[in-house]
């Protein structure tokens, strides 16, 4: 039985309208102008939808959930950063708003394997 049209719709309006608010989030953050990382219920309260539903929905047409799109936008920016400047460890992280360093270190290391030193090390 095919999808109607206009579920079809629906899902697609979503994505559009969660991808616009990721991406200017995305802007204000790195740009230093936001102090907290947005989560999926933040997003999903501005979309007026169920947080479970825009994970769904994102599942749906992209395979990512809203973390992932926020988690894998933050670590390109952060090897970028650690790569082309030489700001500390510390200053990056208060970018993305993390209050503590360390947890910073912690994202980086669980998703790249090693910390942001040794990666800026292996990229110099």
């Amino acid at each position: 039985m095919p999808i109607p049209k206009k579920i079809l719709s629906r899902k697609d309006e979503i994505t559009a309208d969660f991808l616009q608010l990721y991406e200017a989030h995305l802007a204000e953050l790195f740009a230093g102008k936001a102090n907290y990382r947005m989560s999926s219920s933040k997003f999903a309260e501005k979309l007026f939808i169920h947080p479970g539903h825009l994970t769904n929905t994102l599942k749906l047409t992209t395979g990512k959930s809203p973390c992932d799109f926020m988690e894998e936008a933050i670590l390109r920016e952060a090897q970028r950063l650690l790569r082309d400047t030489d700001a500390s460890v510390a200053d990056i992280a208060l970018i993305f708003a993390y209050d503590e360093p360390t947890n910073f270190i912690k994202f980086f290391k669980g998703m790249c394997g090693i910390t942001p030193l040794q990666y800026r090390k292996a990229a110099g």
